[in-house]
This record gives C-alpha cells, structure tokens and sequence, in this order.
C-alpha cells in the first residue's frame, strides 16, 4: 500500500529547481494527481506565459497566478508546481500554509544556471545578460523560498527521482501531510 497525500504538496523554488520534473515524479510515486500553476494559467488565458507577460506585465499575471493558486488549493489534494515568483507574495504564502504544505527545491545558482541558459521561455532572463538577471533573482528570492514548510536541497547528478525520493522522505516528517498505509 502506498502513502496517500492529505493536503497539496505545493512545490517552490527558482526557475530551474525541477519543480514540474520533480512534481510529475512525485505524483507518479504518490498516485496523486500532478498539476502545472503556469499551465493552469496558460490555460484559463489562452496565451503562454511570456505572451501574457507581453501583452498585460507581471502584476497582471501575479493576479491570476494567485487567483488559479487559490482555486487549486481549494479543489483535491494533488502535487502543485508553482511558477518561480508565486511564493513571493505573502498572500501566497499564507494560503498555501493554510491549505498545503510548501516545499522549496533548494537549487544553488551554478545548478539553476546549467538547466536554464538555453532556454528562451524565462521571460525573466530575456535580457542581455541572463546570468546577472537570474543571479540577481536567485538572491532576492532565496531569503523568501527559506519560508517554505519543507527544504529539500537539490545538487548536481541527482536523478528526478532521486529527488522525488528526498521530497517523499521529507514530507514523511509530517503527519498532516502523508497518510501512511496501516
């Protein structure tokens, strides 16, 4: 019998962290639904990320992220990946602590760096010099991410599911959040 969720694991963390490969890995494990904040957001405005970021900016798009964030933390328990900025606004935090439990997939900037330099969908690193933006962001956010319920560090070589692994044994500390089998 596997272990069962009770609340939202809702995943945080940089751009970068793993937080939706880690997230499919851990639902899979968990037999819980997995479910994608951007995605969701994507979904309900029929445009990608960068395109609402484009068209209406970030404070317009932070609106809806807490808005989808709150719906899908009022709907069953499932594992949620944040885009990286959710966890910044307090409002966020305070609902995510109220109905889930927030766990950071603590990545160092070097690590972040490998998995984000050739991509062009950060819509945050479309800048002349992406590696100061994201080292920039990763100093302003990491004091925030630290707020999390649960830190899982995350380091080079490790698979997506070992990862997943480490945040099952964490979540294992709290009794609010697995249900064990009997």
């Amino acid at each position: 019998m596997q272990s069962r969720l009770k609340k939202t694991v809702v995943l945080v963390g940089m751009m970068g962290a793993g937080k939706t490969a880690v997230g499919k890995a851990l639902a899979a494990a968990l037999h819980a639904p997995f479910i994608d904040s951007d995605a969701e957001i994507e979904k309900a405005a029929n445009m990608t990320i960068p395109e609402i970021f484009a068209r209406d900016g970030e404070p317009f798009f932070r609106r809806k992220e807490r808005q989808v964030i709150s719906r899908l933390l009022s709907s069953e328990s499932c594992i949620l990946s944040t885009g990286g900025g959710a966890f910044l606004a307090p409002e966020n935090r305070t609902i995510i602590s109220a109905k889930g439990v927030s766990v950071w997939l603590d990545a160092d900037l070097d690590l972040l760096w490998s998995r984000v330099k050739h991509k062009d969908t950060r819509p945050l690193l479309r800048v002349p010099d992406p590696y100061a933006a994201l080292d920039r962001i990763f100093k302003e956010r990491v004091p925030i991410y630290a707020k999390a319920d649960i830190s899982v560090r995350s380091e080079p070589g490790l698979s997506i599911d070992d990862m997943a692994g480490r945040v099952i044994a964490a979540l294992r500390s709290r009794p609010d959040v697995l249900k064990e089998p009997a």
